[in-house]
């Protein structure tokens, strides 16, 4: 550690101004007084440093020394990673708890990845090769779901393998030299920094999550960039669960940012438990959790967002598809306005920094598929998936709407829906996605070329119900002719038999793409056919009568290796319908 370069001026909570600063950097890593609390220099005057502090600052006063390191916020890259537990600036927590029991102590140093332990790495680059910046030199199983890539850092641009062996080594080891610098399984990278990727893909796959409502309707590309507004008790977090438990990525990277202890505490717990659908391996497996609790230290919010990013951009590199789940981007923001505040910036709308909007771009921009750097033609994706927790569910607040111009899904939760024990109570009139063009050509090619059409079917009909609900309020339901009868009776099928979905049900929690095609077209066969007997004068209390509405109803309980049944089941729907003099 260097002599101390600064002395402490004043504190204001979390924000920390120290004077003989300078030669300091922007985004400096600095420690702050004699309890060496973890601070990160975001303002530079003259001599003068802001310091927003990672840390508890009570108890300190101006006079008490600041050391500078020279050294940007950055996190360790390396295996290990996956299983852990971390806080906002990759401290480990159960190292942490073993070094200061329950209550995390200030100035408690711990390092990120364990730097004893022993990986078996596998070399596969030769010596003599000639690798650039990106290329695989090895290879570590680090868990049974994950081989871990060691690449060629990205600073090398070229050079050759002047050696490298397999063999059992730590992280801090040297496994092979290129060039003239020795390479070592773990690398440092400055979080505010973005990973250098050859060249961004414009994303054509799906990231295929199982539930109904989001891959029929509002699908999320493989690479994109969603948005889950709601308020307070509306399934936030049990969505982003059910999309850490089953969408079809490799590596699950879940930031709590701010959110409360026992929501965290929730995951923390549920998370090693719960077992990867598609191995019946541990989903610890191939996961990242980063905890950052409300009552913690508000700037520390901040760096367990981008310490998150950062992490998935590693995986990312690999050639790995990678979805990032941050809960909730609001404490973020609320971070940042009060950060901004003691910082006497001007305010924005409702109080928060004028730059939100672009902090929030930056973050979500990182999301993408990309080429990875390397000689081989290696792909790799990052899905960022981001709360937010409107105030009221209002979502014409700032944080919402910055969010909302940079993300291209929105899934609207609504609070009367979860009142009437509708789940997932995402809007099916408020909602949108941009990527379904996109992605149509493969619903088509997974299902069949009749896919868009019956998604827009059934959207249109959602959409009458919702123009004849306001007629039946009025004047009540025998008003309506038996077309907008059915029209009604489709919609009731749609929202109860297609969109609610039981996430605690072990047959429901997870519907493949197959069967949600089969489920809506048995629903809309249904319709089309009731509406050509209503045509013929058959009345419309016979045909909700029959029996084959109540198989209809019941396709959600049909196990993934039975769907044939689903399959009989349209014609055995026309034929029904048809019987009917």
């Amino acid at each position: 550690m260097k002599e101390a370069t600064g002395i402490i001026t004043k504190v204001s909570g979390p924000l920390v101004v120290a004077s003989g600063m300078s030669g300091a950097k922007m985004y400096e890593v600095v420690k702050v007084s004699e309890h060496r609390l973890v601070g990160e220099i975001i303002r530079l005057d003259g001599d003068l440093a802001y310091i927003q502090v990672y840390e508890d600052t009570a108890g300190l006063g101006p006079g008490e020394p600041v050391y500078k390191t020279g050294l940007p916020l950055a996190v360790t890259l390396g295996p290990g990673l996956l299983t852990s537990f971390y806080d906002g600036i990759q401290r480990p927590l159960v190292e942490l708890e073993e070094k200061s029991g329950a209550f995390i102590s200030r100035g408690i140093d711990v390092t990120a990845l364990d730097e004893k332990k022993k990986w078996k790495f596998e070399a596969v680059a030769k010596k003599g090769d000639q690798v650039k910046a990106g290329d695989v030199l090895g290879t570590v199983q680090e868990t049974s779901l994950i081989t871990h890539k060691i690449l060629v850092p990205p600073h090398i641009s070229e050079g050759e393998v002047n050696g490298i062996e397999s063999g059992e080594f730590t992280i801090i080891e040297p496994v092979a030299v290129v060039g003239k610098e020795k390479i070592t399984m773990a690398q440092r990278w400055a979080i505010r920094d973005p990973r250098p990727v050859r060249e961004k893909l414009t994303p054509k796959r799906p990231l295929v999550t199982g539930q109904r409502v989001i891959d029929t309707f509002f699908p999320i590309a493989k690479g994109g960039a969603g948005c889950i507004p709601g308020p307070f008790g509306a399934g936030k977090t049990v969505i982003q669960h059910q999309l850490a438990k089953w969408a079809d990525a490799d590596v699950i990277i879940f930031i709590g940012c701010g959110e409360r202890g026992n929501e965290m505490t929730d995951v923390l717990m549920e998370f090693p438990e719960l077992k990867d659908p598609k191995t019946g391996k541990p989903l610890m497996e191939r996961t990242v959790l980063i905890a950052n609790t409300s009552n913690m230290p508000v700037a520390a919010r901040e760096a367990s967002v981008y310490t998150g990013i950062t992490i998935a951009e590693y995986f990312r590199d690999m050639g790995y598809s990678v979805a990032l789940m941050a809960d909730s981007t609001s404490r973020w923001a609320e971070a940042m306005r009060e950060i901004s505040g003691r910082l006497e910036e001007m305010p924005g709308e409702e109080g928060y920094p004028a730059y939100l909007g672009s902090r929030t771009a930056a973050f979500y921009e990182r999301a993408g598929i990309v080429k990875t750097l390397g000689q081989e033609d290696r792909q790799g994706s990052l899905t960022v998936v981001g709360a937010v927790s409107p105030p009221g569910g209002d979502l014409s607040e700032p944080v919402t709407q910055n969010t909302l111009r940079v993300t291209k899904v929105f899934w609207s939760l609504e609070a009367t829906l979860a009142y009437r024990r509708h789940f997932p109570s995402i809007n099916w009139l408020t909602s949108y996605s941009l990527y379904t063009d996109d992605l149509a050509g493969y619903f088509q090619a997974e299902t069949a070329e009749d896919f868009t059409e019956l998604r827009s079917s059934a959207m249109k009909i959602l959409q009458q119900e919702s123009e004849l609900e306001e007629i039946v309020r009025l004047v009540g339901l025998d008003a309506l002719s038996p077309k907008e009868q059915l029209v009604l009776e489709t919609a009731r099928a749609l929202r109860e038999d297609f969109l609610m979905q039981n996430a605690f049900d072990d047959i429901d929690t997870y519907t493949s793409l197959k069967k949600q095609y089969l489920m809506l077209k048995n629903i809309l066969t249904f319709h089309e056919s009731a509406d050509a007997a209503l045509q013929r004068g058959v009345k419309l209390v016979d045909i909700k009568a029959l029996p084959v509405k109540e198989q209809i109803s019941r396709s959600k309980e049909t196990v993934e290796d039975q769907l044939s049944t689903l399959e009989k089941m349209t014609a055995e729907i026309r034929t029904s319908v048809s019987s009917l003099a």
